[in-house]
């Protein structure tokens, strides 16, 4: 890619998309192209073609995505697999359609099936069945790399696909209705932490930037402190049975705050720093091409690529390393009868390190400078 070469990066606002924005202009690109979603719906399949037609990219990075945590997954069954594949179609296709030189689509490793070995390689893909809860949305991926895959058989586009691993960073979704586990670990954990401190001007002024459900800091004590519960931020407390508290970090209280999580703690994640993702993207862009992943032989597959770090921590202990990064000494427990995902989702990064490429921000300083992006 040139300097000037122009880049479309679909989805620009986002988590992954403005990771992508930052780090191509701190390496000097200077025609960079984003629509937010009031200028482009990208499931309009016209008004995508007559984009492509009229903005002419030579370069695409298809960040844009219908995204959330465990429980928009399993509640927006239908609007996760067809909008995902709407975008997905529409501007992959509009990029053969126009010549676009090189794509990267990004996808995640939740395309992997939920019983694969540990940790999971690009050679897994579609050998068993999906977690349930994420299936129609990773489907929508699976598409999504096959479609690349396919036409860079039969049409010879430069088509990328990248699989990263639970990401997070600025500009993350801190949405308690649909976040992702650390973000949403976050911000639970600073409302707690501030309700400990009994410091309401922190506590109204995070639901005035951040409203749960409609509601803001304008309203009473008491229907915050109820907004708060179902959250999991309990006052008091709640007197719950040993069995629902698997996992408990007990400490001297200024006020006797508890959080509850869902799930038993045990599941191992992985996390990746955005910026570390989006470094890893521009540098396959820049050096790799589909020849550099293709296999050899009549059947090509499984040419996407892990993006990881392939360290893995319990969700337990992500709480606990969250929960003294933010300074909350209350309790923290797990309520074993809501659901865990998939046990074990660690990457095999190796394809990547062969390419050349390998993470810099481990997860300590990641949580850190999250939490200090959140506050800012």
């Amino acid at each position: 890619m040139k300097k000037n070469s122009k880049i479309y990066i679909a989805g620009h606002k986002g988590l992954v998309g403005s990771a992508l924005w930052k780090t191509l202009q701190n390496k000097g690109y200077t025609n960079l192209i984003g629509r937010t979603l009031e200028e482009l719906d990208l499931m309009d399949q016209a008004a995508v073609a007559n984009f492509f037609e009229t903005e002419k990219p030579e370069y695409v990075i298809l960040a844009a995505a219908k995204v959330g945590g465990i429980i928009a997954n399993n509640t927006y069954r239908g609007q996760f697999i067809y909008e995902n594949l709407q975008i997905q179609n529409n501007v992959i296709h509009q990029s053969y359609v126009h010549g676009v030189k090189k794509l990267l689509f990004l996808g995640s490793t939740c395309i992997y099936p939920k019983n694969a070995p540990q940790p999971m390689s690009e050679d897994c893909l579609l050998t068993g069945e999906l977690e349930y809860t994420n299936e129609p949305y990773a489907i929508a991926k699976i598409a999504g790399l096959k479609l690349c895959e396919a036409y860079n058989l039969q049409y010879g586009t430069n088509f990328i696909s990248v699989m990263p691993t639970n990401l997070y960073g600025p500009n993350d979704n801190f949405n308690l209705e649909t976040s992702h586990v650390l973000p949403a670990m976050v911000r639970k954990i600073h409302l707690a932490k501030c309700l400990e401190d009994s410091n309401w001007d922190a506590i109204r002024d995070d639901l005035n930037k951040r409203p749960v459900e409609g509601i803001d800091g304008s309203a009473d004590q008491e229907e915050i402190l109820f907004l708060l519960k179902k959250y999991g931020i309990h006052l008091h407390h709640s007197g719950a049975d040993e069995g629902t508290r698997l996992f408990s970090i007990p400490s001297t209280q200024v006020l006797p705050v508890s959080l509850y999580l869902w799930g038993s703690g045990k599941p191992m994640r992985e996390f990746l720093w955005s910026e570390d993702m989006a470094e890893a993207c521009v540098f396959l862009l820049e050096n790799r091409n589909f020849e550099d992943v293709r296999t050899d032989g009549d059947e090509v597959r499984n040419t996407h690529i892990n993006i990881g770090t392939g360290i893995e921590i319990a969700i337990h202990q992500l709480a606990e390393t969250i929960q003294k990064t933010i300074g909350f000494t209350g309790a923290i427990e797990f309520d074993r009868t809501k659901p865990d995902g998939t046990m074990r989702k660690l990457t095999d990064p190796s394809k990547l390190h062969q390419l050349g490429w390998k993470h810099k921000i481990e997860l300590e300083e990641g949580i850190r400078l999250m939490y200090q992006h959140y506050l800012a």
